[in-house]
């Protein structure tokens, strides 16, 4: 897959590799002989991937010039696989910072190629026309290609594989609605493209001539329109032919938001999506097969991109997701320690029981926590909160899990993301829900005798200024409800699962759905 001259001995540096196609990419560069530095601004995010221990990785952010110099020191090819959109009003101006600061860094340490993926845009609508999201994209592109340092921009429309938040807009609505009154946008031709195969072109830019800078048009080899997409994902899954209704009167803010309400994608992000499908997106040229040759049966077809995807989902080997990467405005604030932190207070919620169940059994059930197996407490009172949180643009409960047994650092579980796992110990979950202060759920497991453990619970809540003071004591009077019978339910579900020989069971009432 690395094109002519292979990868031998060549660094490549990965931006964005807690997301989903820089996550990826990492392995597909890797078995190309390639090595790889990762830049990240959580570097612990990456310690449970299974590529970890095979690259290099860096503390940094793409919005600060000398911790990208440092990334970029002795670097043959950089990918750049990060963008701001939604987090917040200046997303776009971020975008810009970020591109021109990479650029100018690029340029300065001699990178020899520059890979970019990016969004394709129709030819014949100005640029300041295009939705915010592809407006964007178009601006990073350019500003990339004009850094002095050979750039291939690879634009590419829907891309189609497990996790993606395209793939699972087109999941969730087909599989829910089996009549959608739907926006006009379901009728706008577009060119979707297979991840595997957007990962070959990503692999293969790394070994382009150097006098090739340029934009490269990337799709699969049908053109079609949402509304088939839809019935295609229904056939491919054996589902029921879907009615499909189109309302010119769906705004695209109206439109995220129904997608919000039908999909785990949350409407900031669903929104930039829908906003820029209005637009026809078919490839003009595919030159790239000039460079990276494509192989028999190569880009692969809609039907099979989907069969593909869908085939990941129902086996649980799905490896990177949308969500893999911390929502734009998401608190990183690792868990204080000190009671005193940010000179402001903690308000803590702390629960220990024993536990009639080996320590193996108590943490299988930790770990497996969210998704189908629910939260072990009060369904009603999660569902709520999950709604909530979505009415104010939160990504609320349903992203589910990325696997329905193993968490790793970084993961998003529901409304939460891993801060910290050490296996068969610790687990430490980070609230991402939208709430006034920093949350976080720390679940430890520890020996208690023989055939016994002991479970420990402790919720931390750091508010922020008199609204939080307010928050949090309008919702402990709930807690011995909620964290409380959590505690009780986990204990009995590790001496079941004990019982019965390790088997899981969904959590009394209903439960958000798992996650792809």
């Amino acid at each position: 897959m690395s094109g002519e001259g292979g990868g031998r001995e060549r660094l490549c540096l990965v931006t964005g590799a807690t997301g989903y196609i820089g996550g990826r990419l990492v392995p597909e560069l890797l078995a190309a002989g390639y090595r790889v530095r990762c830049l990240a601004r959580t570097p612990g995010k990456l310690r449970d991937h299974p590529w970890a221990d095979q690259v290099e990785v860096v503390k940094g952010d793409v919005t600060d010039g000398p911790s990208v110099r440092e990334a970029l020191r002795g670097a043959d090819v950089a990918y750049y696989l990060v963008h701001a959109i939604g987090s917040g009003r200046d997303w776009e101006a971020t975008d810009r910072l970020a591109a021109r600061t990479f650029a100018e860094q690029a340029r300065e340490a001699g990178l020899r190629r520059l890979v970019y993926l990016g969004g394709l845009t129709p030819p014949e609508v100005p640029e300041h026309e295009l939705s915010p999201h592809l407006r964007s994209r178009a601006e990073t592109g350019r500003i990339l290609l004009d850094s002095g340092v050979p750039t291939a921009v690879l634009r590419a429309a829907v891309i189609i594989g497990s996790g993606s938040a395209s793939f699972e807009m087109l999941r969730y609505l087909t599989e829910r609605l089996p009549v959608m009154v739907t926006p006009s946008w379901v009728f706008t031709r577009i060119q979707p493209i297979g991840v595997r195969d957007v990962l070959r072109y990503l692999v293969g830019a790394a070994a382009l001539p150097e006098d090739v800078s340029r934009t490269f048009d990337v799709g699969g080899p049908d053109i079609v329109t949402y509304r088939d997409m839809m019935r295609c994902y229904a056939e491919v899954a054996a589902l029921p032919r879907r009615l499909i209704v189109p309302v010119p009167v769906l705004t695209p803010g109206l439109s995220s938001h129904w997608v919000g309400l039908v999909t785990p994608v949350p409407a900031a992000i669903a929104r930039p999506l829908t906003e820029s499908l209005r637009h026809e997106v078919v490839c003009r040229e595919h030159d790239i097969a000039r460079y990276v040759p494509d192989p028999p049966g190569r880009p692969v077809p809609l039907t099979e991109a989907i069969a593909l995807a869908l085939r990941r989902v129902q086996e649980a080997q799905v490896t990177t997701r949308w969500s893999s990467a911390s929502p734009p405005g998401a608190p990183s604030d690792p868990l204080p320690t000190d009671p005193d932190w940010a000179g402001g207070s903690l308000y803590t919620d702390e629960r220990e029981l024993p536990v009639d169940a080996s320590r193996e059994a108590l943490w299988r059930v930790v770990e497996g926590i969210g998704g189908s197996h629910g939260w072990y407490s009060f369904p009603l009172a999660w569902a709520v909160r999950g709604w909530l949180d979505r009415l104010v643009g939160g990504v609320g409960l349903r992203r589910g899990r990325r696997d329905p047994e193993r968490l790793r650092a970084g993961d998003s579980l529901d409304f939460w993301r891993v801060e910290e796992i050490e296996r068969g110990r610790l687990l430490r979950l980070r609230a991402e829900m939208r709430m006034p202060g920093l949350g976080w759920l720390e679940m430890r497991v520890d020996d208690d005798g023989p055939g016994r453990s002991r479970y420990r619970q402790r919720a931390v809540f750091h508010p922020h200024g008199l609204l939080g003071q307010a928050y949090w004591w309008s919702v402990s009077p709930f807690h011995a409800v909620v964290f409380g019978g959590m505690a009780r339910n986990i204990a009995r579900a590790a001496a079941r699962s004990e019982r019965t020989g390790g088997t899981l069971r969904p959590a009394p009432g209903p439960a958000p759905p798992a996650g792809p």
